[in-house]
């Protein structure tokens, strides 16, 4: 009959279990600034999101907030401009997709699919060519053919519902979630 002997641990085994649990730790240590590094930034973290005053925006005009570092356009439509934006057929815009966060994906880029409240667009202000801020018409200063944004660099243009109607861009302008709450206030994000 063989017998099993068990060696009693050595303290050789202790220094191998040692070194590694402190080899363990230390890569640990070392590896963590570059984790944390991929963490978004304080001030991401408390743009995530904003709530916007809608009362002193003026009819026509349009007014630009910062939401988690990028430009957030805020527009009070007037009447003409609903009804400008409403006459578009979908089948005439360069992109057909509402690209509205608050809807399912293909939702088609009608007047409807773009704003919450008719009176009331909102959308990010990011060219959607190359990351420009397009500048907003007012009935003093038009912009563009279309009566809503124009991005001087490139030329693109963009309609009372952020819809891309001419240039090189090639997507509508981004809307971000956000709800109302309360008839003159709005919380984005």
């Amino acid at each position: 009959m063989a017998t099993t002997t068990t060696a009693e641990p050595t303290r050789r085994d202790f220094l191998y279990v040692a070194t590694g649990a402190v080899a363990a730790v230390g890569a640990a240590a070392a590896a963590w600034p570059f984790i944390d590094q991929m963490n978004p930034s304080s001030a991401v973290l408390a743009l995530a999101s904003i709530e916007v005053d809608l009362t002193p925006i003026q009819v026509g005009q349009s007014v630009t907030f910062v939401f988690r570092g990028h430009p957030l356009f805020v527009r009070r439509r007037s009447p003409k401009e609903i009804e400008m934006a409403r006459a578009v057929s979908v089948s005439d815009l360069p992109d057909p997709v509402a690209r509205n966060d608050n809807l399912p994906a293909d939702a088609p880029a009608t007047d409807a699919n773009r704003e919450i409240k008719s009176e009331w667009y909102v959308s990010s202000g990011v060219c959607t060519h190359l990351g420009c801020t397009p500048t907003a018409s007012t009935p003093q200063i038009p912009q563009g053919e279309f009566g809503g944004w124009l991005c001087h660099c490139h030329g693109s243009q963009y309609d009372t519902a952020g819809r891309i109607r001419k240039g090189p861009a090639p997507r509508n302008l981004q809307i971000p979630v956000y709800s109302f709450v309360s008839p003159t206030r709005i919380k984005v994000g």
